[in-house]
């Protein structure tokens, strides 16, 4: 009797667990983890490297005979009056950039910034000429002269500090950019004077030089465009935030100075007078290919 009992009595208290059990809420499943992707912004700092091509068809020189007395040939002088040279070069640039965008709204809006770059460059032009004045007109009896003259000018390097504004469209950017520019120039030039009579030429009866090696300023403007890479890639050496690919056009003007050419009275004595002057400008442009890795926000 008291089996039955102990049985019934424990089929009651299961029965009620059961139905306890069943009246408890249930565990929910975790909602799933939602990571989202971060938004492509250019703001950060930069540094990268640049090569390309520079050239320049417009390295003008504007070149005035003088009368400055006592030289011996300053009629011949005198008769060079003026002219005007122009000549193409071209060749090699390469360097680095540093800098630093904001931009205003990620994903696409307006980039500001500002970069300053330094690169070697490979521009020289070396130029020849021949000329001859017969009986130089005005001045009666004088004999023919040969003109022999050669000049040579070169750009080291090139440097700029500029401003960046440009509109961004997610990873790709297209902008302009201007502001200050600097170099070191060299430019030389002989004339030699040779008097001709006869059929023979003596040279040089008079040797006119003249040039410089300075640190020159200007200006540069131009624009480009640049791509962000995906993160990932096997260019990013650095572990960067992101890796940017550009092409960029520069014009550069370095303005312009006269250089006085001088004749030595005597050979050899250091005792020099003017002969001529040389207007020369140096300008021109390039266009390059750069890598930039940015640090900082994504």
């Amino acid at each position: 009797m008291l089996k039955k009992f102990l049985l019934a009595g424990g089929a009651s208290l299961l029965a009620l667990g059961t139905a306890q059990a069943a009246d408890l809420p249930r565990r929910a499943a975790p909602p799933p983890v939602f990571t989202p992707v971060p938004v492509f912004t250019w703001t950060g700092f930069y540094a990268g490297f640049n090569a390309g091509y520079v050239w320049s068809d417009r390295q003008r020189q504007v070149a005035t005979g003088l009368i400055v007395d006592p030289i011996p040939s300053a009629d011949y002088l005198a008769a060079l009056g003026s002219g005007t040279s122009r000549g193409n070069s071209g060749g090699f640039t390469g360097g680095g950039q540093i800098g630093y965008n904001v931009q205003f709204t990620p994903g696409s809006g307006i980039v500001v910034g500002v970069e300053a770059d330094a690169a070697y460059t490979d521009l020289q032009r070396r130029t020849t000429s021949m000329a001859t004045i017969v009986g130089f007109p005005g001045f009666p009896g004088v004999n023919d002269v040969e003109l022999a003259s050669a000049t040579r000018s070169e750009l080291s390097f090139l440097g700029t500090v500029r401003g960046r504004i440009g509109y961004a469209f997610d990873r790709f950017l297209v902008y302009g950019t201007g502001g200050f520019a600097y170099g070191q120039a060299k430019y030389s030039s002989v004339l030699n004077i040779g008097n001709t009579l006869g059929g023979v030429t003596t040279f040089p009866t008079a040797s006119v030089t003249g040039g410089y090696d300075d640190f020159l300023t200007g200006y540069a403007y131009g624009g480009g465009i640049e791509a962000a890479l995906p993160t990932d890639n096997f260019l990013n050496f650095f572990r960067s935030s992101a890796v940017t690919f550009k092409v960029e056009y520069l014009h550069f003007d370095l303005g312009s100075r006269n250089v006085i050419g001088s004749y030595d009275i005597v050979p050899a004595s250091g005792t020099t007078v003017a002969a001529t002057q040389t207007r020369v400008r140096t300008e021109g442009d390039l266009i390059r290919a750069g890598i930039n890795y940015k640090f900082g926000s994504y």
